[in-house]
């Protein structure tokens, strides 16, 4: 049976693949802020990134695949991702680490594959690029990179921060000419959980299979959620359209875990 260690397990994507793991393996995760709910469990354990050596988490739980949804200082993140690659090459161990359409983000006129050449503008892009450089230098039966696309769900943080321009009636950022690709937390979940119990490794783009503008979806999502008057900023920062989307084209899964840019609207009732 796996032994799954997820890195990150208190925030938002590390705990919603915490919950569909949980049932199903020996799932352990790692939390920073100190909350009653992680705790009193004891399949967690307190890791704090910029002062403890992740060796001493991965001595003691001794996974079989490691999840990293890390957040926090970038050095000692990457810190943490060399000492991981030092463990999987010497155990029998895998790592999948969660990674970003911002790998593209240099890239706007097309959206973005698996095996196209990453390039990032962005100090957040250019990170993930770091981490992924090491992963890809190692045998791909090793590691898994998943790259996501924008993520929304009922307790995502973009959803929260919509409802909370909604109630304070503040204005909401939205991107006339960006097209993008999206996900939620339940469809990462399960990708994921396919992945692992089907013994996939490589390189993932865990998105919808077509596109839409941001502003497009942005406005759908808050007509979900109830009788607004809703305040839109229109950001322009180009006078064409540009692409931020990562799209499956090598590593695809099967049609059931497959979906649309309207699945994830129509997914939630964002009450």
């Amino acid at each position: 049976m796996n032994r799954i260690l997820i890195l990150g397990a208190s925030g938002f994507i590390g705990n919603t693949i915490y919950k569909e793991l949980s049932s199903y393996y020996e799932t352990y995760g790692t939390y920073y802020s100190s909350r009653k709910t992680f705790e009193q469990n004891k399949m967690f354990l307190r890791y704090d990134l910029e002062e403890d050596d992740i060796y001493d988490i991965l001595d003691k739980v001794k996974p079989s695949i490691i999840i990293s949804a890390l957040r926090g200082n970038f050095p000692a993140q990457i810190t943490a991702h060399q000492h991981m690659v030092e463990y999987i090459l010497r155990n029998d161990c895998k790592l999948f680490f969660i990674s970003s359409a911002n790998v593209f983000d240099a890239y706007s006129q097309y959206p973005s594959y698996e095996n196209d050449k990453t390039l990032s503008l962005s100090i957040y892009g250019r990170f993930k690029i770091k981490i992924e450089n090491m992963l890809l230098r190692i045998s791909s039966s090793k590691m898994a990179i998943i790259r996501l696309p924008m993520v929304f769900g009922n307790a995502s943080p973009r959803i929260k921060e919509i409802k909370n321009a909604l109630t304070h009636k503040d204005p909401i950022e939205v991107f006339p000419n960006l097209i993008i690709n999206v996900t939620d937390d339940d469809k990462v979940t399960q990708q994921i959980h396919y992945l692992i119990n089907h013994k996939k490794t490589g390189v993932f783009h865990l998105g919808s299979i077509d596109l839409i503008h941001h502003e497009d979806f942005i406005k759908e999502i808050v007509a979900r959620m109830g009788n607004y008057h809703p305040i839109y900023k229109r950001v322009f920062t180009t006078n064409e359209d540009r692409y931020l989307a990562v799209l499956p084209k090598t590593n695809t899964l099967p049609n059931h875990l497959q979906f649309h840019c309207q699945d994830i609207i129509d997914h939630h009732i964002f009450s």
